[in-house]
């Protein structure tokens, strides 16, 4: 069994729409420094943290997220966690803080801020990237790479969020010469962010997506780890969803660790992506490496029962995975919609869409859906379309303290708890996700299970300042 639990976490980019007489970069960078405001939420950043990242683009959060401005967007991080359920709950929380920056500022009537993938006017795409911790010693063949490359091509068939119409196809010339984008609406697709993806394996994150990410930037000691960066997936809005795919996934990789995984190959992962994607009725057929058909339901039954045989009954949070999985992939082999309506996004989003089109006497065709589609997708719990169909579970999770504190099993809390005793307005500091230091002092979180020993002493000698400025409590 792996030693400890995997860290997993979450970075959100969020579309954004204004209204007349406001600019977008305006209105994120409103929503952002409210996070900041008399320290709200957390530290502003007041370094520079790479070219694209001046002073004041984002900063970290005392839940141990952070929050930034990033190619325009507005993007979210949550905490390091080791639970699948804490990264639901802290992912829930970034919404909630959103949307009350949302109404103390007044702009819910005129901004909508949307966690989906696609802007459907200019073909742009923005992502939701998930990061898994994995150790830097551990062996892995080319044989074990090619099975969770088609595990993570497969695994579209429940992380989709589903989209209307597809990529922009051509230009028709106007006279100001910039051109009218004409699109070619293919109906219902499973996911967002297939017809993005260009490549099984590539370093970079903007153009050439890949399936896998193969930048090696561990974020942690890198002679002991490593992270795997995903960002092929789609941005879910249903809770059941987004703990499915981050548990299984992180299951994938446990059995990866113990060369416990099926042997398994596609002939053409990327292709196979795009086609799973046009194909929201079934039935699913993949080309296996040596030319052989299967059903991609079929082959990923293969790794949940492979999970099932190492891991059930490890701990309970295991045991939650494992029992939704199987309830959703059951579902998937009868190609029974209702069963999965409020659990996954696709198959959620498609019910509403062809009431939606019986009612009105249209087609998935109809360019009309892509108001719907973005509706769907609105964080404001009274706008979105999907949450209140969301399926009751252990994922329904009050946010409790996720708004405000980290988790306490990473450096997250460590992090968080430093932040809290800088003080700023006189310390010079940099907060970072593997260290922070202030003024002439440093503390190092290359670690991120275990608490440098030289933290407790740095807690200790701030703790007198700590009350004059913030007198709370120091536990």
């Amino acid at each position: 069994m792996p030693e400890k639990r995997r860290l997993v976490g979450l970075e959100t980019e969020y579309g954004c729409l204004v209204g007349e007489g406001l600019h977008m970069h305006q209105a994120i960078g409103q929503l952002r420094d409210w996070f900041f405001e008399n320290q709200r939420y957390g530290l502003i950043d007041r370094h520079h943290r790479d070219w694209d990242e001046p002073p004041g683009n984002g900063g970290f959060l005392f839940n141990g997220g952070r929050v930034y401005e990033d190619m325009g967007h507005l993007e979210m991080c949550t905490p390091e966690c080791t639970s699948y359920l804490d990264v639901v709950r802290y992912d829930r929380a970034n919404d909630w803080m959103l949307g009350q920056a949302l109404r103390e500022l007044e702009l819910e009537d005129c901004v909508s801020v949307i966690r989906n993938n696609i802007d459907h006017y200019t073909g742009a795409t923005f992502g939701c990237h998930e990061n898994y911790s994995m150790r830097r010693d551990m062996e892995v063949s080319d044989g074990a790479i090619f099975s969770l490359l088609t595990f993570l091509t497969l695994r579209s068939l429940y992380t989709g969020a589903g989209r209307v119409g597809g990529l922009e196809t051509q230009r028709r010339p106007t006279p100001d010469r910039a051109g009218v984008l004409l699109k070619h609406y293919h109906g219902f697709q499973m996911t967002q962010r297939a017809d993005y993806v260009e490549n099984d394996f590539f370093r970079w994150v903007q153009g050439n997506r890949a399936i896998i990410n193969t930048r090696d930037e561990p974020l942690a000691d890198p002679d002991r780890f490593r992270r795997l960066h995903l960002l092929h997936g789609d941005t879910n809005v249903l809770p059941s969803a987004t703990f499915l795919k981050v548990g299984s996934t992180a299951l994938i990789l446990d059995l990866l660790e113990l060369k416990e995984l099926p042997e398994q190959r596609l002939r053409d992962p990327v292709t196979t992506l795009k086609q799973l994607s046009y194909q929201p009725g079934g039935s699913w057929e993949v080309i296996n490496h040596e030319g052989e058909a299967l059903l991609a339901v079929e082959v990923l039954e293969m790794y949940r029962q492979r999970a099932v045989r190492c891991f059930q009954g490890r701990d309970e949070e295991t045991d939650i995975v494992l029992s939704l999985w199987k309830r959703v992939d059951e579902a998937l082999l009868r190609n029974e919609s209702n069963d999965l309506v409020g659990l996954i996004d696709w198959k959620t989003k498609l019910f509403l869409f062809e009431q939606f089109c019986e009612v009105e006497g249209i087609t998935l065709r109809d360019p009309w859906l892509e108001a719907q589609d973005l509706e769907y997708h609105h964080i404001l719990p009274e706008r979105s379309l999907g949450l209140p169909l969301s399926q009751e579970g252990p994922w329904s999770l009050e946010l409790g303290k996720a708004i405000s504190e980290a988790p306490k099993s990473t450096r997250a809390q460590v992090r968080s708890r430093l932040m809290r005793r800088i003080d700023p307005v006189h310390d010079d500091y940099i907060v970072d996700w593997d260290g922070v230091r202030w003024n002439d002092q440093m503390a190092v979180l290359t670690d991120p299970y275990e608490m440098d020993p030289r933290i407790q002493e740095c807690l200790e000698s701030l703790t007198d300042r700590l009350k004059e400025w913030a007198p709370e409590d120091l536990d």
